[in-house]
């Protein structure tokens, strides 16, 4: 089956009526977005048929997970990551960011110190102060040279961690930068977790999304059996499937005493789940792996495309993401730039395109580009920017 990644999808004035959509609404008719992570992309044809299917039925009553759910979960999980996981250990909700919230009510208690490193994706740096923590952070070890990747600083992350910290928020593969960790630095980050007795939330959302050729996930508490018992892992198809407006994860949780603290904590915070958002995950864990292989090669030739482009522009570096469909620019030096506001406000207002904000994630200076588009609407956007960068 050939899939269609190349035609624009009309998503602010699609026929039929108008859709709101964060990404294409916020910033005005004008503008092109790059930003927020969602792609430009039809979801997969198996997601969309179980979609119609379902709607078809006609009633959307309150739903169960259904078993072939969590079969299908497992089966995906042994076969990518080579994780034996059980049925038991899944706890499916809406989105990771509730869980990210709800791990911290569950597995810590107010005043405890909730950690991660920086830059991160935005709603982990607000974890800790909406759920009464202690907010710690530590930095990432910025490339040495050009094009080099970003690098865990164990010292900072240990340096980081006081008698309060009872909680690491990670995120691997990494976002915003796109790195996918070395076994060495997962191994220290192992040894510091639980020489500190820390439990570990490790959202792995962009794990399908490796994009160089043989490579493969495997979850935290796979690599380190010692962490599984402290270790509550995040999946979802939201991203790989961009499907991200269904709203459903699955937390997978092989600790029983860890699973019931976080059901626990869950109940009654958090509404049942999205009937349409479990049949499309089925769909797209059960009958989407062809098309994830497609769009892999898709978001391979962007990346080429935008190595190529970052490197005209004067004082703007990129270390190529090895995963998810998001670069992470420097524009600290960007010679046209210097002296002004905010660089993503700058492109904003004199390139018309929209960017995610470095500052949002802990790093003023950079910014997120989403290239999860059609090569027309990144070529359209990328030209707006030499407009701006390539002088």
């Amino acid at each position: 089956m050939e899939f269609d990644f190349a035609t624009p999808v009309e998503r602010r004035h699609p026929a039929g009526g108008e859709w709101p959509s964060q990404k294409w609404h916020r910033h005005g008719e004008e503008v092109l977005p790059l930003w927020v992570a969602d792609m430009d992309f039809l979801s997969p044809p198996a997601v969309i048929e179980a979609l119609h299917a379902r709607v078809e039925h006609g009633v959307f009553g309150y739903g169960l997970v259904p078993d072939s759910l969590r079969q299908t979960l497992c089966a995906w999980s042994a076969e990518h990551y080579g994780w034996a996981i059980e049925p038991a250990w899944q706890h499916w909700l809406p989105g990771v960011v509730p869980a990210l919230h709800l791990a911290s009510l569950a597995l810590t208690e107010p005043g405890d110190g909730v950690l991660t490193v920086t830059p991160i994706y935005p709603p982990f740096l607000r974890v800790a102060e909406r759920t009464g923590r202690l907010p710690q952070q530590a930095a990432m070890r910025e490339p040495e040279a050009p094009g080099e990747p970003w690098r865990l600083d164990l010292e900072a992350l240990e340096a980081a961690i006081t008698p309060r910290t009872r909680l690491l928020l990670w995120c691997q593969p990494h976002n915003p930068t796109g790195r996918v960790w070395t076994r060495d630095e997962l191994a220290g980050l192992a040894e510091l977790a639980v020489r500190h007795d820390l439990r570990v939330v490790s959202d792995e959302l962009h794990c399908d999304l490796l994009l160089d050729a043989g490579a493969r996930h495997v979850p935290l508490a796979a690599a380190f059996p010692e962490l599984a018992e402290r270790t509550l892992t995040l999946w979802a198809p939201s991203k790989t499937f961009n499907l991200a407006g269904l709203t459903t994860a699955c937390a997978v949780i092989p600790d029983a005493g860890l699973r019931r603290r976080f059901t626990a904590v869950a109940r009654g915070l958090q509404p049942d789940g999205n009937v349409l958002g479990l049949v499309a995950a089925e769909a797209a864990y059960g009958r989407g792996e062809p098309w994830r292989q497609v769009l892999l090669e898709v978001l391979r030739g962007h990346r080429r495309t935008l190595v190529e482009r970052v490197a005209r522009w004067p004082g703007v570096a990129m270390s190529p993401p090895e995963s998810t469909y998001l670069a992470w620019l420097d524009l600290r030096r960007a010679t046209t730039l210097a002296g002004g506001d905010s660089p993503c406000k700058a492109l904003l207002e004199r390139a018309g395109v929209a960017l995610s904000d470095g500052a949002d994630f802990g790093r003023p200076g950079f910014a997120r580009l989403n290239f999860g588009t059609t090569a027309t609407q990144l070529d359209a956007a990328l030209a707006r920017l030499d407009r701006v960068l390539a002088v």
